[in-house]
């Protein structure tokens, strides 16, 4: 138990350390980023599901008739 505990500490050691953290501003501006990355690629694959979806129906619908 003393092993993980040992880790741990020097893990956060190590973070305060020899890490270099970024601005807040930087973080903000990545934040918008990635969150405006996220819906725009949410939006392309519900895009491609519609599209895939309608191409499967027309298909069974050619089959059916």
């Amino acid at each position: 138990m003393t092993k993980v505990v040992n880790y741990i500490s020097e893990a956060f050691e190590e973070l305060k350390a020899n890490v270099t953290w970024p601005e807040w501003s930087e973080v903000q501006r990545l934040t918008i980023i990635v969150a405006v990355f996220s819906v725009v690629f949410a939006l392309a694959t519900w895009g491609v599901d519609e599209l895939c979806a309608k191409a499967i129906a027309g298909i069974f619908n050619l089959i059916k008739s």
